[in-house]
């Protein structure tokens, strides 16, 4: 049952800021319940319960942890049909993709609890004394990851569950021992409010301190802004537009006491379609892109919204294939009306660039201020030397065709593009050979390479990476999907000649856990010689 109130220390609370409601964008009719923002007063509660809960939290054996995480995927999936319901008319984005984002969302709460459970990401490390050792020795040095503290994770617009309360940042920073205060996202606040009760829920029947999660409600972003400097918070995930992330990211670097931001904010995601791809499968290769940068009408972080071709006739036979594609596309809602308007004044500052021309778009007669009119632009590579930020990513069903000349004039827009999340790479294995020269330039500029894919579509897996330079995120080092998230929510902790009853179970010498360590430089699951 919906009740418009945050979750604090385990319970529903009345806030005292601005009230507001979720809105259907396909009919514009609001929802209810009525969402009470949290006060300032609540935020304070929710950080000091964090921190209390932290004590015993951040020391939860991996197993412990692991119950837990499966007990919310659980409660997930017994309320699926409620939640799918909800979203999609928060969102209007159709009921099996939501089908589909749920299901991510719970398999990779799954997949943190088998990483937490195993115990062997903790990266516990052993180099034990040496008394004898000449001309000094050396003491007994041992180190493994430990939890920062209260995380902070905001919600994302464009992915309700995969990224939002119960998303990958949550997932992955109670999976590393720390506790979360979550700040919803206002354009799904119901779904928001059914998910932070299955993890309240999980809290209490897990016997856990209710300070290890909390849910707040805000309609504007002053309350995500004092969340950030709250001095109890040692930790921020975030997915969204660069404006937001970036204005984030100054309030933590500003604190007295700055802290880590993983901020995924703006990518372009270039795709690059090299000569005998192009000449052997332009018609597919178009109908591919039309799928990926139409999807979900172009709210994903991973649509590709820049389209790099020669100019040749076979270019010209691609362009006219995507333009037959986008002439018949339907026009569907956004997910708000304010994403609506910032996709409409985006095409039109582009379409008023000099060198850009409309190729194609879809028919608009009866669209709605939060539909999206799919549109396909094109400039030259000279033209675009000129205008660098039509480089920037524009959310939403458009994509951007950059017509080149040759080699060296590739290689050089694509040495000035912007840190990127993904980079595209269409070609036979001749061509890939042959232009490896491009590959080690997108190595720089990309958090993931692709080679005859799309980018739309992120697997939930050990070795992905959903990262990339700035401005894609803030920090290149990290990834937002996948278990290698975990490692933005840690930090190594040394123990020097410690009594060995102190030692944390990862690291005394009969490793009980049983988990791979590097010992004298060795992985190994091998006991430590006792001392």
């Amino acid at each position: 049952m919906l009740h418009g109130y945050s979750i604090v220390d385990g319970e529903s609370r009345l806030g005292n800021g601005t009230a507001f409601r979720g809105f259907n964008p396909a009919t514009g009719a609001a929802l209810d319940p009525v969402y009470h923002g949290a006060s300032l007063e609540d935020l304070d509660t929710a950080a000091r319960l964090a921190e209390e809960a932290f004590t015993t939290y951040g020391k939860l054996p991996g197993k412990q942890k692991a119950v837990f995480l499966r007990h919310i995927a659980a409660g997930l999936d017994a309320i699926a049909a409620e939640l799918v319901e909800r979203a999609h008319y928060e969102t209007a984005l159709p009921e099996a993709r939501l089908k589909g984002e749920l299901a991510r969302t719970v398999n990779q709460l799954r997949l943190f609890a088998q990483v937490v459970e195993e115990g062997s990401w903790v990266n516990a490390r052993i180099d034990p004394a040496e008394p004898d050792r000449k001309p000094l020795p050396r003491a007994d040095i041992r180190s493994v990851l430990r939890p920062l503290g209260p995380i902070a994770v905001f919600g994302a617009s464009n992915f309700p569950l995969a990224f939002s309360v119960a998303g990958g940042d949550t997932a992955s920073a109670l999976a590393g021992g720390n506790p979360v205060v979550v700040k919803a996202h206002p354009a799904h606040p119901g779904t928001s409010e059914l998910v932070g009760q299955v993890i309240s829920g999980s809290v209490r029947e897990c016997g856990l301190p209710p300070g290890v999660f909390a849910l707040l409600f805000a309609a504007g972003a002053e309350l995500g802004c004092e969340l950030v400097e709250h001095p109890i918070i040692k930790g921020v995930g975030f997915t969204g537009s660069l404006t937001a992330g970036k204005a984030l990211m100054d309030r933590a670097a500003g604190r007295p006491e700055p802290i880590p931001c993983f901020m995924e904010m703006s990518s372009a995601n270039p795709v690059i379609v090299l000569p005998e791809a192009l000449r052997t499968r332009g018609a597919q290769i178009a109908q591919g892109l039309f799928g990926s940068f139409t999807l979900g009408v172009g709210q994903f972080c991973t649509k590709p919204g820049l389209v790099f071709l020669p100019r040749n006739e076979h270019a010209d036979a691609l362009v006219a294939e995507l333009s037959n594609r986008v002439e018949q596309a339907a026009i569907s809602p956004m997910l708000t009306e304010g994403i609506a308007r910032n996709y409409r004044s985006g095409v039109a500052h582009r379409r008023e660039s000099r060198g850009v021309e409309t190729v194609a778009q879809a028919a608009s007669e009866g669209s709605e201020n939060t539909h999206a009119v799919p549109v396909i632009l094109q400039i030259s590579a000279g033209d675009l030397k000129q205008k660098p930020e039509l480089m920037t990513e524009l959310f939403g069903p458009t994509a951007l065709v950059v017509r080149y000349e040759d080699r060296r004039e590739l290689l050089l827009l694509l040495r000035s593009l912007e840190g990127q999340l993904t980079a595209t790479l269409h070609g036979t294995d001749a061509d890939i050979a042959e232009y490896a020269d491009l590959i080690a330039v997108l190595e720089r500029k990309a958090g993931r390479l692709i080679v005859n894919g799309f980018p739309t579509g992120v697997e939930v897996c050990h070795a992905m990476v959903h990262g990339g330079p700035y401005p894609a995120t803030s920090d290149s080092r990290a990834t937002s999907v996948g278990t290698l998230a975990i490692y933005r929510f840690v930090r190594p902790v040394c123990y020097q000649d410690f009594p060995h009853a102190a030692l944390p179970a990862e690291l005394k010498d009969n490793n009980p856990l049983g988990i791979w360590r590097m010992v004298n430089g060795e992985l190994t699951r091998s006991v430590v010689n006792p001392r």
